[in-house]
């Protein structure tokens, strides 16, 4: 509840100073105050239920140590992004203030989707944030692929959100207490009346339209390509790892019972991400677009979590969200200081900017699952809850053929750093300040850490 409130009231907050402050830096010190001061009232709710608004909100929203514990990474991840990526938004565009507004709005979304308990409130968490990402990814007006984006980005976004009031109003019909309570629809172990099945596949099917899971992927490519680079670091983290856990908490809670007979489109969904994520990344030159198809791989790890849903589930999504944010906000910061995009213009950086390839070095092998990183942690998390799930163990091998197959792409990056020349008399970098170099140097080592010591994260699904 303090994360709900809060963001909205400093979205609020943010908005105002887009009026009243002229400077183009200061909205960026007040966002990283706001975010700050976000995050201790919801550790502070996590740690002991202190709750700075005691409002009655009918058992509509559900708070434990899960919701609070995602919604902790999902704020740190922001602070990350606002250390390393704040003074890159202001230039943008002149509105400033309203960026950082924009932010926090989604963040009061992904707050909402992380506590919803009816379906209504799922919608609308889903809709406080998107309907923001639209705006931001649009916001280069004078660049025809950004508004080319914000319009694919709206358009699908507009027909999946279209699909899953349908699928909310066949479960509503379905349910024989015609609730909206996910817990309420009180599934048996038999066969599922029509409406619901219907229902539930349509959910199924808007909700991987949000975490752009196979087959229901084609926007992500053209969107996270077009929109400003500083934003598609935000998009394709904080919001993505949220629907992720909105679509895990609503299967769980609303059809956990049933799960032996939906879990085998789940494997297929799994397996096409997988498949089409990675074989397309391996083709990519642009550096930009091939991290937009290996976010879709990505997604094909995170619906391990979907596939299991156990324990080990639990806890590796919510370490996943961190390694894979945390990592993909690094390697953005990089991307954008960069003046070539395509993995040529790469070449040489480890001689140039040897701090910076270091630290991408780090996060390209945390994004592969390479031991001793965050990422492999994930991993193993996810395949690990798979074996214990107890079915389709072959699963579990592909996606480990998978993984080995993203160390391709990844490594080409890694290769033109330090094995290849730069060319000469260009300059590959611009903006690289010392405090950006340390912050990335922080987020390297925090990667590192919890590569060695998961359990700071996972442990807190247990605290309360």
């Amino acid at each position: 509840m303090n994360a709900i409130i809060f963001s909205a009231i400093w979205g609020i907050v943010m908005m105002f100073s887009g009026v009243f402050i002229k400077s183009k830096a200061a909205p960026k010190y007040l966002a990283i105050a706001g975010i700050i001061l976000i995050f201790i009232a919801n550790a502070l709710e996590l740690n002991n239920g202190t709750s700075f608004f005691s409002i009655d909100v009918h058992s509509m929203l559900l708070t434990g140590s899960f919701n609070l514990t995602f919604i902790a990474v999902a704020l740190g991840c922001t602070l990350v992004y606002f250390l390393l990526s704040g003074s890159d938004i202001e230039k943008v565009g002149p509105h400033v203030g309203e960026y950082f507004a924009l932010i926090f709005f989604v963040l009061c979304g992904v707050s909402l989707v992380a506590t919803f308990n009816t379906l209504l409130l799922l919608f609308i968490g889903i809709e406080i944030m998107s309907i923001p990402l639209y705006i931001l990814t649009g916001s280069d007006k004078r660049n025809l692929r950004s508004n080319e984006a914000a319009l694919k980005y709206f358009l699908m976004g507009a027909f999946s959100t279209g699909i899953m009031l349908m699928g909310i109003a066949f479960i509503y019909g379905g349910t024989p207490n015609a609730s909206f309570f996910i817990n309420n629809i009180q599934l048996g172990v038999g066969k599922m009346p029509v409406m619901i099945v219907v229902g539930m596949v349509m959910l199924l099917v808007s909700m991987s339209f949000k975490v752009s899971a196979a087959p229901f992927h084609f926007w992500t490519p053209d969107v996270y390509d077009g929109a400003p680079t500083v934003f598609t670091s935000f998009m394709s983290t904080i919001v993505k790892v949220a629907g992720f856990f909105a679509f895990v908490r609503l299967f769980e809670n609303a059809f956990g019972t049933m799960h032996d007979q939906w879990q085998k489109l789940i494997i297929i969904i799994t397996v096409s991400t997988l498949l089409i994520g990675n074989i397309t990344a391996v083709f990519q030159q642009s550096v930009k677009r091939m991290l937009a198809y290996s976010s879709i791989a990505q997604a094909g790890f995170m619906l391990f979590a979907l596939f299991a849903l156990n324990d080990k589930a639990r806890e590796g999504l919510v370490l996943y969200s961190a390694a894979y944010s945390l990592a993909t906000i690094g390697i953005f910061a990089i991307l954008i200081k960069m003046e070539d995009y395509t993995i040529d213009g790469f070449n040489g950086l480890a001689k140039q900017q040897p701090v910076l390839a270091l630290a991408a070095t780090i996060f390209l092998l945390s994004l592969t699952g390479i031991p001793l990183t965050a990422g492999f942690q994930s991993k193993f998390y996810m395949l690990m809850a798979a074996v214990q799930n107890g079915h389709n163990f072959w699963i579990v091998i592909v996606a480990v053929l998978f993984a080995a197959i993203s160390a391709y792409y990844y490594f080409r990056v890694i290769q033109a750093m330090y094995f290849k020349q730069p060319v000469p008399d260009t300059i590959q970098t611009s903006g690289v300040t010392t405090p950006f170099k340390i912050m990335l140097v922080i987020t390297a080592v925090l990667i590192i850490a919890l590569g060695i010591y998961p359990e700071f994260i996972s442990g807190w699904l247990y605290h309360l």
